[in-house]
């Protein structure tokens, strides 16, 4: 099973910066977790939702030539916790992008009320004989697809964002010389 921590796209410009929604909602199991009679949404499950939406855009940038994993969280503050009802708007800019990892910094909110500063790194995991792609080509796709990506998506020049045919994205082990 696939958790998704954002609904949707807003906006999404190709290696530079995304936003993103989601709203919280009382049926969510987690909720009746944290905490009995208070439900709240868990910070660690915010993180999760900019770790998404970063992994989302840097993984673009990239062309999906690797595998880029959430490895640290050198910022996180929070000023408190979302409710059942409230739809946090989750906004994040690539810092940078290199070839072994990458850096995002975000901030989200609820309504007009600053929710969260965080910035996550990716580590990018090629593929080994140990470890495997985190998607296929056909479930990228159709992530990307169904968060909106390609509806809302431009370039860095300002054209519309065209998704890649299935075989076009590039296989990670092949482009590190193990095919």
């Amino acid at each position: 099973m696939r958790w998704y921590w954002i609904d949707r796209f807003l906006e999404f410009e190709s290696g530079r910066a995304a936003v993103a929604v989601k709203t919280v909602s009382l049926s969510e199991e987690h909720l009746h977790d944290h905490f009995p009679g208070c439900p709240l949404m868990p910070n660690s499950l915010v993180i999760e939702g900019f770790a998404q939406l970063g992994g989302i855009l840097v993984g673009e940038h990239i062309g999906f030539a690797g595998n880029m994993i959430l490895a640290k969280v050198p910022k996180a503050e929070f000023e408190f916790s979302p409710q059942p009802g409230d739809t946090l708007t989750y906004r994040a800019k690539i810092e940078y992008v290199k070839e072994d990892g990458a850096l995002v910094a975000g901030e989200s909110h609820i309504g007009d009320k600053l929710h969260a500063k965080v910035e996550v790194f990716f580590a990018n995991v090629l593929e080994t004989d140990r470890s495997r792609r985190l998607f296929s080509d056909a479930e990228l796709l159709a992530m990307m697809k169904m968060l909106g990506v390609y509806r809302v998506g431009r370039t860095a020049t300002g054209e519309k964002l065209v998704p890649p045919k299935l075989g076009e994205i590039p296989d990670p082990a092949r482009l590190a010389g193990r095919s």
